[in-house]
């Protein structure tokens, strides 16, 4: 349980972040899928799955950008941490 906090306590700014996105996703997602096929089900359901996988994706894009602007700034070229 503690590695848990402390994953959430280093990364607390990423996930905020990964979470703010996700609710917007869902948002323009159900909206664009409505619009497209007229049937809120589907909509509703397409909403809902992309953007939980577009989430997990961020998140980790996140933590790639934010390693490699770490070892520019520090002259490394070390392998990725945290993650």
């Amino acid at each position: 349980m503690a590695h848990i906090q402390k994953f959430i306590d280093y990364n607390q700014k990423t996930l905020k972040k990964t979470l703010s996105y996700y609710f917007m996703h869902i948002t323009i997602a159900m909206l664009v899928g409505y619009f497209v096929t007229g049937n809120i089900w589907m909509a509703l359901t397409l909403s809902l799955l992309e953007p939980t996988v577009q989430a997990f994706a961020f998140f980790f894009h996140e933590k790639v950008w934010e390693a490699k602007a770490s070892n520019s700034s520090q002259g490394k070229t070390e392998p990725l941490q945290n993650i």
